[in-house]
Order: structure tokens, then C-alpha cells, then sequence
């Protein structure tokens, strides 16, 4: 009777959920992060114990096949589901029916060579694979996919591992005392749907924490990046920045980068078009900078490069070869076949080893970059000693 009771709590449990997960898809919209796989999953499973309450003891019967396909067909769309929230589109419906008619059409097989006990072995031995396939799975996207959630995914594997060995004892004692091993009333049973109640409350609410955070690390990913051309903007520059200088104290250097002549591009060809030169630009910086440099667009026509661990050298190398990959790279194609360039102007600052000495250094890198406006235009200018803010040319210069 209690054995009864807690399955009757699983589906409720399992149904629920259901609900919940179909709710969050159709709020998600395009990007549901594998929600609505695990809205099938929770409904597969929770059909799968509503017919196994209604079939009576255990035997065969068309309830207790759809019963033991169901639940094949629910650990399938979990397994999808878990590979769309890492973001790899896995199909689910086709699957689902091969799953389903197939091993419905094995069960009567495995019925009709070695019996019921047999039959329920089945289900029991291939749950138990599933589940320790996925453990595994879990454990190697530990070093890959599911790198930023590791404690996550070594609750859900521990978890998962649970149930994997509560089959596999149950595929023992099912070949060693046959069908009435899983007499609803015995121990083990009471063991197992405690264990499976347990899972029931906690994983999907886990799943939710899951979802919530994907969509706080989009948001945050959102805010710090410029939506023109996906480069960091301030904010995201500062938090980055802020980040690596704590990894280490090897200093870093400021460019800042200007766009000559750009409201010119945007009076003869149209914001559209200046639009498109500035993420072409964002584009060859994004080549030119080293490996764990940042790049970031500042507001307007003008970029940002931070160079770690570099000296005055260096930096100037790096600067002249993005002013030069720039203006040799068409921004816009032309009829003439040559297409539009630009020019940049870049003005270097000193070294920095924390935020409050970077917003001086800003100052200075800027002050650099306007002597280079007042010099010609399409250069790169040094820091100069004790340069700053003040330094800035007073007459209006057109970028």
C-alpha cells in the first residue's frame, strides 16, 4: 500500500512538471534549452507509472508494454534534452517512435522465446546501461561542455549513478527470485520508489536552476558585449580586465583606436553602411590582437585594445599591424572592384596594473591618440611622460 501511495506521488510529481516545463518553453521562445525535451521526458515517465498503478501485478499486458516503452522513450528525451541545453540540436520526435514501436515489437519477442521474467529483466538491464552511459556522459563534459557547471553535474551524476545501481540490483534479484521480486509491498521496492520520489523533487528543480542560470550568464553576457559588433563594450572591458589582472601581475597596455574621417563614410554611404564598416573593423581587430588580448568598441568610431603581459615594443608592433591590417582590408565592396578603406588612428598608453590606474592611463592613450589626429591622421602615437587628459587638442577635430 505505501509502495502504491509513492508511485501515485511520482506521477503527480512527474505531471507537474510537465505543466512547468511547457510553460518555460513557450516562454523561452526559439531557444528553449531542451525544456520542452524534458516536458516530454517528465510526461512519458509519468504515463509509464500511471499505467503501472492501473495494470495490477506485475505480468503481461498491453499496459505494462506501453509501461516499459514509455520509460525507454522518457530516459530518450532527457538525454535530448540535456544535449539542446548545451546547445547541440538533436531531433525527438522520430526518435521517440523508433524507440517506442521498436522495442515494444523486442519486448514481445523476449516474451514469446524466454518469458515474463525475461521481459521485465529487459527493461530493468537496459535502464541500468542508460543510466550509466549518462553518468559517463556527465563526467567527460566535465573537461568540455559542462565546464561552468561543474557542481551541477556532479550532483546529477551522483544521482543518476543511484538509480543506475537500484536497477541493476533490481536485473539481480529479478533473475535470481523471478516476478515476485517486484512485489509492490517488498523492501526493496519501498526502497527503489522512495529513491525515485526523491529524484522526482529534486532534479526537475534542478533543471529550472539550470535554465535560470543559462538565461543570468546570457543576460550578463548581454549587457557586457556591444549589440553592433559583439565586441566587449566599457563594462564588459572592465569586468574582463578586472578578471585577468587578478589571474595575474604581469601589467598590461591600453590602445585606443579611432576611425578617421568616419562621419564621412556615414554622410556619402548612409548609417546602414557605416554600421557594416564598423563591424568589418571589429572583425580585423578581432584577428590582429593575441590570444587572451581584449578588444572593445568604446561608443561611436572608436575601439579598444588591451595588451597583457606586453612591453612599449610589442605594443607598438601590434598597434601598427592593426592600422595597417585596416586600411588594407575593403570595408564595403565598391563597383570599382576595390571597395571602400579606412584609416585609424591609435594612440598608446603607458603600463597598468589595476582599474584605477587603467581610467588614468585611458587618459593618457587618449590624449596620444588626438596628438595623432593633429599629426596627419592613419598612425600610431606613443604615451607621452605625464600626459593626460589636459593634454587633449583644443580645437574641434573632425574624427
Amino acid at each position: 500500500m505505501i509502495a502504491t501511495l509513492l508511485v501515485g506521488m511520482l506521477c503527480v510529481y512527474l505531471l507537474s512538471f510537465t505543466g512547468m516545463f511547457l510553460l518555460i518553453s513557450r516562454r523561452l521562445g526559439d531557444e528553449k534549452m531542451g525544456t520542452d525535451a524534458f516536458a516530454v521526458g517528465n510526461l512519458a515517465l509519468g504515463t509509464a507509472y500511471v499505467l503501472q498503478l492501473l495494470e495490477g501485478p506485475a505480468g503481461w499486458s498491453w499496459m505494462s508494454v506501453v509501461n516499459h516503452s514509455l520509460t525507454l522513450c522518457a530516459l530518450l528525451a532527457y538525454n535530448v534534452g540535456g544535449a539542446r541545453f548545451f546547445g547541440r540540436p538533436t531531433p525527438l520526435l522520430v526518435p521517440l517512435v523508433v524507440v517506442g514501436v521498436g522495442y515494444a515489437a523486442l519486448q514481445a519477442l523476449v516474451h514469446w522465446a524466454w518469458g515474463p521474467v525475461a521481459r521485465y529483466a529487459l527493461l530493468s538491464a537496459t535502464c541500468a546501461a542508460c543510466f550509466a552511459a549518462m553518468v559517463a556522459m556527465l563526467l567527460a563534459g566535465l573537461r568540455s561542455f559542462a565546464r561552468d557547471l561543474r557542481g551541477e553535474m556532479l550532483l546529477f551524476a551522483l544521482l543518476i549513478g543511484g538509480i543506475g545501481v537500484l536497477n541493476a540490483v533490481k536485473l539481480a534479484r529479478l533473475l535470481a527470485g523471478g516476478l515476485p521480486a517486484l512485489d509492490m509491498d517488498g523492501r526493496f521496492q519501498m526502497v527503489f520508489y522512495v529513491y525515485m520520489c526523491s529524484l522526482a523533487t529534486v532534479i526537475p528543480p534542478a533543471i529550472v536552476w539550470l535554465v535560470l542560470r543559462r538565461l543570468t550568464d546570457t543576460l550578463r553576457g548581454m549587457a557586457a558585449r556591444d549589440p553592433l559588433t559583439q565586441l566587449l563594450n566599457r563594462r564588459g572591458l572592465t569586468e574582463a580586465l578586472e578578471a585577468r589582472l587578478r589571474e595575474s601581475d604581469t601589467g598590461a597596455r591600453l590602445l585606443l583606436i579611432d576611425v578617421d574621417h568616419f562621419k564621412g563614410v556615414n554622410d556619402r554611404h548612409g548609417h546602414q553602411a557605416g554600421d557594416a564598416v564598423l563591424c568589418a573593423i571589429a572583425d580585423v581587430l578581432r584577428g590582429a590582437v593575441r590570444k587572451g588580448d581584449l578588444v572593445c568598441r568604446m561608443g561611436g568610431e572608436e575601439f579598444a585594445a588591451v595588451c597583457l603581459g606586453t612591453d612599449e615594443a610589442d605594443t607598438w608592433r601590434l598597434a601598427e599591424r592593426m592600422r595597417q591590417a585596416i586600411g588594407a582590408t575593403p570595408m564595403l565592396p565598391g563597383a570599382d572592384g576595390q571597395g571602400l578603406h579606412c584609416t585609424v588612428t591609435v594612440g598608446m598608453s603607458g603600463p597598468f596594473h589595476d582599474l584605477a590606474s587603467l581610467a588614468r592611463e585611458m587618459q593618457v592613450a587618449d590624449a596620444a591618440l588626438y596628438r595623432g589626429k593633429h599629426a596627419g591622421r592613419n598612425r600610431v602615437e606613443r604615451a607621452q611622460a605625464g600626459a593626460g587628459a589636459a593634454d587633449r587638442p583644443p580645437l574641434a577635430v573632425t574624427a
